[in-house]
């Protein structure tokens, strides 16, 4: 940045070192860089409780937008806008004078605009021969340039953080469900002092609990609830095998017990739609199986086989689709992921999916398509499907377009992650063969 483009203020407004600071981060702007400014303007609204600014003075920020010139933030045309306070208050659908010139320096201290005073303090610009602006004086958009980067991080990071609250939120309400009606079981079957003992902890449990918090509030008072669940379903457990050991007790010689291994009536059932997702070697496993049995081995298998057309990610027992990938295959597949994560890592599945979200802003895919995909496919899977996605960018003309055809896929229960992950692991594994 020039030290001749940085500016005092007017009147008896005194200068600071905040103020210098951030005329100078204004000007560190990289050569013939552009950004379309409702959509930075959008990143900024998603990311203003880390910038620090109210819905208010985001209105006004927006008022100043909608004076400059083009959609295309550019340095190489000017970025000093210069309404008065009557036009800018129209365009706040009247916003009183006091509050727009207060939201103005909020704006100023947040480093979203910086303020070029004239000599007497007016907002105008001069204009050369040929009609063109010259030298502009009124409020510089510099920095909203300059820190694009850090507010798409932000935004994203916010993004991210609120998916997993969303998520935790998500499994404390079906565990609260799963509580209350295995109590209600529990008091039907064998009502006792250990019933009461649950039902005395799950509503200490429940009443502290505040409709907003932290993620980590909710993440310890979820492992708290899953403990009781699992403690009720131990109990019902041993309930249903104390009864199953009664009944047994009590037949007569007489009971008829079907012995027939080939019978369909003491099978388990096949898995149906969504159960499960067979990979390629389960696949050649059965193939094999069913190539190689004679006539009369039919009727050893213990289990029946089970159904091969499935695609759905399994669903796990509080509902949310179970992860079908484990996450070191994820990160040996799609290893580019990991530089989006925070800190330029993936430890776990919440830095993978706040790398997905990133990715997902990277590559122009929209909120809605991903929180279809996320919907359907669950989050961890979701995120997989991304990671996939940016190893394949420079494939994929429409990468938003791409998400939703296999979102649509996967609605369909034509959708599988594992070959995916398998074709992007092929050929690594054969570069890692022939390098050893």
């Amino acid at each position: 940045m020039e030290r001749g483009n940085v500016t005092t203020p007017f009147g008896r407004r005194a200068m600071t070192l905040g103020m210098l600071a951030r005329q100078i981060t204004a000007g560190d702007i990289p050569p013939k860089q552009s950004v379309d400014k409702w959509k930075l303007f959008r990143t900024v609204c998603e990311a203003k409780s880390e910038i620090g600014v109210s819905d208010r003075s985001l209105a006004v920020l927006n008022a100043l937008l909608s004076f400059y010139p083009g959609a295309e933030l550019s340095s190489e045309s000017g970025l000093v806008v210069f309404p008065s306070n009557a036009q800018l208050s129209l365009r706040t659908h009247g916003m009183a004078g006091t509050t727009l010139r207060r939201h103005l320096a909020c704006l100023v201290d947040a480093g979203l605009i910086v303020r070029r005073d004239s000599p007497n303090g007016k907002r105008y610009a001069r204009k050369s021969r040929n009609g063109a602006i010259g030298e502009a004086f009124g409020f510089d958009l510099s920095p909203l340039l300059a820190r694009t980067e850090e507010f798409r991080a932000a935004a994203a990071k916010l993004a991210a953080e609120q998916q997993h609250l969303r998520l935790i939120r998500e499994r404390l309400s079906l565990c609260r469900r799963d509580i209350t009606k295995l109590l209600d079981l529990s008091l039907e079957s064998s009502p006792g002092a250990d019933c009461q003992a649950f039902e005395f902890e799950f509503e200490q449990l429940m009443a502290g609990l505040p409709r907003k918090a932290p993620a980590r509030f909710f993440e310890a008072l979820l492992e708290k609830l899953e403990n009781l669940r699992d403690k009720l379903t131990n109990r019902l457990e041993i309930l249903l095998k104390s009864q199953k050991t009664a009944t047994n007790d009590h037949q007569n010689g007489r009971h008829k017990q079907n012995t027939d291994p080939d019978s369909n009536l003491e099978s388990e059932p096949g898995l149906g739609k969504g159960e499960g997702v067979y990979l390629e070697d389960d696949w050649c496993s059965v193939e094999k199986a069913a190539l190689t049995t004679g006539p009369g081995d039919q009727g050893r298998h213990k289990e029946p086989p089970r159904s091969l057309g499935s695609s759905l990610p399994p669903v796990a027992p509080n509902g949310m689709p179970r992860r079908q990938i484990p996450l070191p295959a994820v990160l040996q597949a799609c290893p580019q992921i990991a530089d989006y994560g925070p800190s330029g890592r993936v430890d776990n599945w919440k830095d993978l999916m706040t790398a997905a979200i990133v990715v997902r802003t990277m590559l122009d895919v929209s909120a809605d398509a991903y929180a279809d995909a996320c919907s359907v496919l669950g989050y961890e899977n979701a995120a997989t499907v991304m990671a996939c996605i940016l190893e394949r960018a420079d494939r994929i003309n429409s990468p938003g377009g791409y998400l939703r055809d296999l979102t649509r896929r996967a609605r369909q229960q034509t959708f599988s992650l594992a070959p995916m992950i398998g074709a992007l692991s092929q050929p690594r594994k054969a570069t890692a063969s022939m390098a050893g």
